[in-house]
This record gives structure tokens, C-alpha cells and sequence, in this order.
């Protein structure tokens, strides 16, 4: 029998101090990975689609199908586009010390939060305000 031996994965608590050395890292994994998948998937699809782009059909409902086809692949490689540039600003905040702090009040955005979604520029309460703001906005 073959023993494995297994590494705990580490997850940051509100145990240690907030960003220290140890979440900086976490983070910074985490980023990097996340991107990296993201440009993994990215290329793949590109791959596999890349011989669609000669194929041209007599049958209007197949033009028309592949074209909604292509739509909605280029609408996803623009998210794609748009959290990579999302997450090298993480990146670009943890090198500068601003990571994990809000962009409007300057607190702890907090671990849990981040640990969701580590591109979060602001802390909860922040993003519930921005939201009610942009419904205010919207509805008038």
C-alpha cells in the first residue's frame, strides 16, 4: 500500500492579520490560477472553433444559427477579456499594498468576500451602496 501524502490546503482566518504574508499568497494563487484556466478555456475554444470560420451553408437557418453561434462566443471571450484585465488589477493591488482594502472607504473588504470573489474592489457595504445608487439612478 502506497501512503499519499497529503498537503493541507491552506485558507486564509480572521485569525492572522488581515493581508499578511500568508493571504497576499493565498490571493496571489488563487489570481494566477484563475487567469490561467481562464486562458486555458479561452484557447481551447478558439481551437476548436477555428474551422467553423470557412464553412458557409446554403441554408439560411444554418447561417443564422451560426452566427448566434458566434455571437454569443464572442460576448464570452469579451468577459474573459474583462476578468483578466480585472484580475492583473488584483495582481497589480497586492504587489502595491492596496489589495483586499475598499476602493471608496479604504476598510478591509474582508477575507469571506474575497475568498468569493478576489477581484472585489469594495467591501460589501460599499458594493450594496454603489447598487441602490445605480437602481436610484436607473428608475428615475
Amino acid at each position: 500500500m502506497v501512503k499519499s501524502i497529503t498537503k493541507k490546503k491552506y485558507i486564509p482566518n480572521s485569525k492572522e492579520k488581515y493581508m499578511c504574508a500568508k493571504h497576499k499568497k493565498f490571493f496571489t494563487d488563487q489570481l494566477l490560477n484563475w487567469k490561467k484556466d481562464i486562458i486555458k478555456a479561452n484557447n481551447l475554444g478558439n481551437l476548436l472553433n477555428s474551422g467553423d470560420d470557412n464553412v458557409s451553408s446554403a441554408d439560411i437557418v444554418d447561417q443564422a444559427s451560426s452566427l448566434t453561434d458566434k455571437s454569443v462566443e464572442m460576448k464570452a471571450l469579451n468577459r474573459s477579456r474583462k476578468l483578466i484585465l480585472k484580475i492583473n488589477s488584483a495582481l497589480q493591488r497586492l504587489k502595491e499594498g492596496t489589495y483586499g482594502f475598499c476602493e471608496e472607504t479604504g476598510e478591509p473588504i474582508g477575507l469571506k468576500r474575497l475568498m468569493a470573489r478576489p477581484v472585489a474592489t469594495l467591501s460589501i457595504e460599499a458594493q450594496e451602496r454603489h447598487e441602490r445608487d445605480e437602481k436610484i439612478f436607473i428608475d428615475d
